[in-house]
């Protein structure tokens, strides 16, 4: 090893003992890092949830701080499963971008070492206070609205300080197809850079998870940041399963009339015959699901299959069903007569979130349901919708933002 080199090293080693001193969370995850040097494939920075990659040139170029709000750049990236997540059909440069925001600005308002300046003195990356407490979807949404309206140059905002990658694909590689695999389940892409499969990914994702319990636990809840404070609650509380709550709810539809071919029974010993109650084995109910983006089709076809499960029970049942994003799309109805064609419906994609439209939709169809069911991230653009309508259940499915509530109706947790 040269001097140089061992020189980095010490570097890297001496802001890690620095964070495990003064912000002992940051400090346990980022001793579990692996230095890596990555001269051959990574001009400034990268995590992989195990390894921290560096370049000799870009390490040299910052102070002792600045290299501590790196380490705890990459901790946050790996907490947040930034590099786990794919951008599901957003836009990759804008979504690395909110990433980047939502990381730094935690690191900024917990004074998390210094960020990297630029030639002129200013903060090097992303970060700017109206995004406080914001995950990273919710910066992609409001970065999208503005880009989309020319009035943002992203350029000029900042720049990304590391490299943001699909660990489960190597240059020119299909996905997990690496060389030799190491120990590790690791294989390595003609840029050198490691591969994962998705086997191996999952257990780095939970690899993460157990180190973050373990350095919560030493550190103390009331020292972590808030959305790792959420994450944690999450992780730790126990939560009612989604579709047992669902199907109590859409059984709630079910219609119930009076009849007097079957009397009551507290009319037996009465001068007046009371109706008997009869129950009919129909549902009637609607299905909304959000095609913004941040929910991945797998996700979809499971709940789908879920409702489909449910529809099988009922003798009768009417569902409407449509996805949206700004506007509804792909409406229809659903009865026993074509229920198996439900594993076929077609979700679209866009872009924004308007919850709104989705009772525009019902008024203007005088659709009125016994119960909503909105399938979605949590993330409205303005308005969560109208509260007076109908009976409304949001289930709402958002790893980065886990306490999400909506103002009125149910909210519920969607678990896989």
């Amino acid at each position: 090893m040269s001097t140089q080199d061992q020189q980095i090293i010490d570097k890297l080693v001496t802001a890690r003992i620095a964070l495990l001193l003064k912000h002992p969370f940051f400090g346990n995850l980022a001793t579990r890092l692996k230095i890596v040097n990555a001269d051959d494939w990574c001009p400034t920075a990268a995590t992989d949830g195990r390894h921290f990659f560096y370049n000799v040139k870009f390490i040299k170029s910052l102070s002792t701080k600045e290299t501590e709000f790196l380490f705890g750049h990459e901790v946050l990236h790996n907490v947040f499963e930034h590099m786990m997540l794919r951008s599901e059909g957003r836009d990759p440069q804008i979504w690395n971008i909110a990433c980047d925001y939502a990381v730094n600005q935690i690191l900024v308002d917990y004074r998390i070492g210094e960020m990297p300046k630029g030639k002129k003195g200013e903060n090097k990356g992303f970060q700017d206070d109206k995004y406080k407490d914001w995950a990273s979807e919710k910066i992609y949404d409001d970065l999208m609205k503005q880009v989309k309206k020319n009035k943002v140059d992203l350029k000029k905002l900042g720049e990304l300080l590391d490299e943001h990658i699909d660990w489960g694909k190597g240059q020119g590689q299909g996905e997990g197809e690496g060389k030799d695999k190491n120990k590790e389940g690791q294989g390595q892409g003609q840029s050198g850079k490691p591969v994962y499969t998705k086997e191996e990914l999952k257990k780095i994702k939970d690899e993460i998870k157990e180190a973050m319990m373990s350095a919560a636990q030493s550190t103390g809840a009331g020292n972590l940041p808030g959305s790792i404070q959420r994450m944690i609650a999450d992780l730790t509380e126990p939560k009612l399963n989604w579709r047992e709550i669902i199907q109590q709810q859409i059984m709630s539809t079910m219609k119930s009339d009076y009849t007097f071919i079957k009397p009551s029974r507290r009319s037996w010993h009465m001068d007046a015959i009371l109706p008997g109650m009869v129950n009919t084995d129909s549902i009637d109910i609607c299905l909304a699901i959000d095609a913004s983006g941040s929910i991945s089709e797998q996700q979809c076809r499971d709940f789908l299959s879920e409702i489909q499960g449910i529809m099988e029970q009922y003798k009768d049942f009417k569902i409407h069903l449509w996805s949206f994003d700004t506007k509804v799309f792909n409406p229809k109805i659903f009865t026993p007569d074509n229920m198996d064609e439900l594993t076929d419906y077609v979700i679209g994609s866009g872009g924004g979130t308007d919850f709104m439209c989705n009772w525009d939709f019902m008024k203007e169809e005088g659709i009125e349901p016994k119960k909503f069911i909105m399938f979605t991230d949590g993330w409205p653009f303005d308005s969560w919708g109208d509260k007076d309508y109908c009976d409304t259940i949001f289930l709402i499915n958002n790893t980065m933002e886990r306490n999400i509530q909506a103002p009125f109706g149910m909210t519920v947790n969607y678990e896989d």
